[in-house]
């Protein structure tokens, strides 16, 4: 099961600034809310999205001729000796991209970190290395914002695009890349108490209770737009199936489609059925994930982005392809650093997930990784309003530009159709 990650913006009524101070006793912040993984498809059970069939093959993913597939050494003396990246869970399928670039390395099991040498996608040395770092229980549940503005080594942190909205004031970050084009968070039920939803939607015309995290601003958008109604939601969801179990079924619950809905048909013997479920994103609110990095590491590692983001984007593509690498690898890290249970049958069912759902899909330029910055726009105008009410309003006239940039994006690469 997964605890509560730093996938969802949460609200804080501090200053974020501020954050960067408490971040090192360990507190919880906007970054830091959920617990589970997500799906889309309203009232499809982990056995029909486990069945995806329209995975690309290898042949047609192969790694291609892109400019960042260069040879040996390509990125020594271009980017940093070690690229840092800090996650926001444990590793996990989610996680691909760069752990598809990893050669062999060395966990260090103290710090949570896994550090190899860069490969390209064909599989020849860079010449640098990357350092993986886990995230969520494994830093204290600090944000990755913080963590980013906190550690000058540091290069990219996984920042879910509303949380890069709330902390554009004060810690802005701006995403370069998008391996996942939609958050996987998810409202899930069970379809056979509740036969009649086939979305989050329906779940608002009843009074069903629906537990979540506290102050994560995805609810807000919820209950603001009228989905679901401000007297039904719970915010005391600890991440656990206990309270789901012992309802029977008659509550509904936040999750996240790569995880929850196989662990509680499969993993969960107290359940062990299938569970329907929609994705947020789908309601028009999609806090996706991407790698992000400070406004001036755009200008500062430009060269190092201008051949690195095509060879994330081509990492991605090849792990939709064939997902074996770094399935056993980030298992076999999650044992390693005694994380939250974490099974090569879940990451392999969030692999088929991600196909199925379209979690990670091509943008609407047709490059996988691109960033959709009209759905950016969209997501300030409604995301604004809710930060502003708890004190923590973006930056005075935040763009679409200001937050992500498809500057360093191949459009070559994407998933075959």
């Amino acid at each position: 099961m997964h605890g509560p990650r730093s996938r969802p913006a949460r609200l804080v009524a501090t200053a974020l600034v501020g954050a960067l101070l408490v971040a090192a006793c360990g507190s919880d912040s906007d970054e830091a809310a959920s617990t589970e993984p997500a799906g889309t498809e309203p009232a499809a059970s982990a056995t029909d999205a486990a069945t995806a069939t329209d995975a690309p093959t290898a042949d047609t993913a192969a790694a291609g001729d892109t400019a960042a597939a260069g040879g040996e050494g390509v990125l020594a003396g271009v980017c940093p000796a070690t690229i840092a990246v800090q996650y926001d869970w444990w590793p996990e399928s989610e996680h691909a991209a760069f752990y598809q670039l990893a050669g062999e390395g060395v966990p260090d099991n103290d710090t949570k970190r896994y550090t190899a040498p860069l490969l390209t996608p064909t599989g020849e040395d860079t010449g640098v290395d990357i350092e993986l770092r886990a995230g969520g229980p494994a830093i204290g549940f600090q944000q990755t914002t913080a963590q980013l503005y906190s550690d000058p080594d540091l290069m990219f942190a996984v920042v879910a695009a509303d949380a890069a909205i709330q902390n554009s004031k004060e810690l802005p970050t701006v995403a370069v890349v998008a391996p996942l084009k939609l958050s996987p968070q998810i409202i899930m039920w069970d379809p056979a108490t509740h036969p009649e939803f086939t979305s989050i939607a329906d779940i608002g015309t009843t009074d069903t209770r629906v537990l979540y995290f506290g102050g994560s601003a995805y609810m807000d958008y919820l209950t603001g737009a009228g989905i679901l109604q401000t007297s039904q939601v719970d915010g005391s969801y600890d991440g656990t199936p206990a309270n789901f179990v012992a309802s029977g079924g008659d509550v509904a619950q936040q999750g996240y489609a790569t995880a929850e809905p196989f662990q509680y048909e499969e993993e969960y013997e107290e359940w062990a059925k299938p569970v329907a479920y929609e994705l947020i994103a789908d309601t028009g609110y999609n806090p996706f994930p991407a790698l992000s990095v400070k406004p001036e590491t755009i200008t500062e590692e430009a060269d190092c982005l201008e051949l690195l983001v095509p060879m994330l984007q081509q990492a991605q593509v090849d792990y939709m392809a064939d997902p074996e690498k770094v399935n056993t690898l980030v298992t076999d890290l999650v044992v390693s650093f005694q994380g939250a249970p974490y099974s090569k049958a879940v990451a392999d069912y969030a692999w088929s997930v991600q196909l199925k759902d379209g979690i990670v899909a091509n943008g609407p330029d047709g490059a996988l990784g691109s960033i959709d910055l009209a759905e950016i726009s969209d997501l300030i105008a409604k995301a604004t309003p809710i930060f502003t009410a708890v004190g923590t309003p973006p930056a005075d006239g935040l763009t679409a530009e200001d937050v992500a940039t498809n500057q360093f994006i191949d459009p070559s690469i994407s998933l075959p159709g």
